[in-house]
């Protein structure tokens, strides 16, 4: 399988929105299956300096992973940033997660000088926290009943990776 990971450009919209409300994906994410291609067209013309997308794509364009990291413009948090990923349902334990985390993690680290990388995942997400860990993440605190999945309460695990 060729995939290339670059940053995110408009003709990647559609693709994105799909990934979204994709079974299997949606219910890792905060999400809901309403998302359009519209909302995505949008979100990605209002990006700001300080929001950093990247797209998993195949030769034919297919989108097959999201990662975004956004550093936080408050002046006394700029050290901070918040990631969010999402890999195609089929592509899933094939090595995009983490390439495309890798790829956030080396903007953190090499360019922006970011101190703090930090997340929330569904707890029950094991997958995930597996990836997170492998790549220097730690749990930080449990969010109890924090949103709601597929008509239940679920919890969130806040998880951060720190480079003093």
């Amino acid at each position: 399988m060729n995939y290339t990971i670059r940053p995110t450009e408009p003709r990647d919209a559609a693709g994105t929105a799909a990934l979204r409300r994709m079974p299997g994906v949606l219910e890792t994410t905060l999400g809901l299956s309403s998302y359009r291609t519209a909302d995505s067209d949008a979100f990605l013309a209002n990006l700001g300096p300080n929001d950093h997308h990247f797209v998993a794509v195949l030769d034919d364009g297919t989108v097959i992973g999201v990662a975004c990291l956004q550093v936080f413009g408050n002046p006394r948090m700029r050290h901070t940033g918040s990631v969010a990923l999402m890999v195609h349902r089929d592509y899933q334990n094939m090595g995009v997660g983490s390439a495309l985390l890798k790829t956030l993690l080396d903007l953190a680290d090499n360019w922006l000088m970011l101190v703090r990388v930090e997340l929330t995942v569904f707890a029950d997400n094991e997958r995930a926290i597996h990836l997170y860990e492998k790549l220097g993440f730690e749990k930080e605190g449990l969010k109890r009943m924090t949103t709601v999945r597929n008509g239940k309460y679920a919890d969130e695990y806040m998880m951060a990776r720190l480079r003093p």
